[in-house]
């Protein structure tokens, strides 16, 4: 079925777009050196390990490159 090819590819060029749109931010979001806090005006002035949602955006950054890879593959692999 020529079409249902045609559909799948789009899913992938859209499920594509999301994720790098998603990972773009969840990189930026973040901050090297800093913690969460300071993003939004705290002071991160000693190292401290990952915790709460600075460890979430981290596992999710992880999780959304991860994510973001496959489909790149798996469009290629169908195209």
């Amino acid at each position: 079925m020529p079409g249902c090819l045609d559909v799948d590819m789009n899913i992938f060029a859209v499920t594509q777009i999301i994720f790098a749109v998603l990972l773009i931010a969840a990189i930026l979001i973040q901050q090297k050196g800093t913690g969460l806090g300071s993003t939004f005006g705290g002071e991160g002035q000693v190292y401290r390990s990952k915790r709460g949602a600075e460890r979430l955006l981290f596992m999710a950054t992880i999780v959304l490159a991860i994510l973001f890879a496959a489909n790149a593959i798996l469009t290629v692999v169908r195209g």
